[in-house]
């Protein structure tokens, strides 16, 4: 069921893929880390968050290493981070996995942040997002990198109203944390 324009409480979903990931000879991809630059780029995501007041009630995180470790630099920058689900599902995801795991969400959480991995998070921005402010769908259409934020708002009961186009996409940032001596 698609919701109406209008229809329910506000809601959010805030798409973060996981920072730069490092590429150790012999490690599964799974299980690979966060580059140096992911280490910088994730706390600045978390940052980034909280200067547009756009803190999660929950987060949903991919079990791989990269995605764990992007959440928890993430919400590190938070007084008090809200509770992670990490879900297996997740890793390597399409549309129609992403979909069912945000749809699983109790109607309770307003704003659900959601940690993952290309192509299915860019995928879900542009299914999800009927129109944006500003050029920010044109801007995931360009590019959704590493540590790049975009954030979905639209009228709902539950998250199982959210569908294709029913979204209306509020930002798109890719925080980029500074190497050290930077000022």
């Amino acid at each position: 069921m698609i919701a109406r324009a209008g229809a329910g409480p506000l809601r959010r979903l805030v798409v973060l893929r996981h920072a730069k990931s490092a590429w150790p000879d012999g490690v599964p991809d799974h299980d690979r880390p966060l580059a140096p630059r992911g280490r910088r780029d994730a706390p600045a995501a978390g940052r980034a968050l909280a200067d547009i007041d756009c803190l999660p009630d929950l987060a949903l995180c991919s079990t791989a290493a990269r995605a764990r470790q992007t959440w928890e630099l993430t919400a590190g920058q938070w007084g008090t981070p809200p509770p992670v689900r990490h879900d297996p599902r997740l890793y390597g995801a399409d549309v129609p996995e992403l979909l069912e795991a945000v749809r699983e969400v109790s109607a309770h959480t307003k704003t659900l942040l959601l940690v993952g991995h290309n192509p299915g998070l860019e995928e879900l921005v542009l299914t999800l997002a009927g129109d944006s402010l500003d050029d920010a769908l044109d801007d995931v259409r360009t590019k959704f990198p590493t540590s790049a934020i975009a954030v979905l708002v639209w009228h709902g009961d539950d998250w199982g109203s959210l569908g294709p186009g029913t979204a209306l996409l509020t930002d798109m940032i890719v925080p980029r944390g500074r190497k050290p001596g930077q000022s």
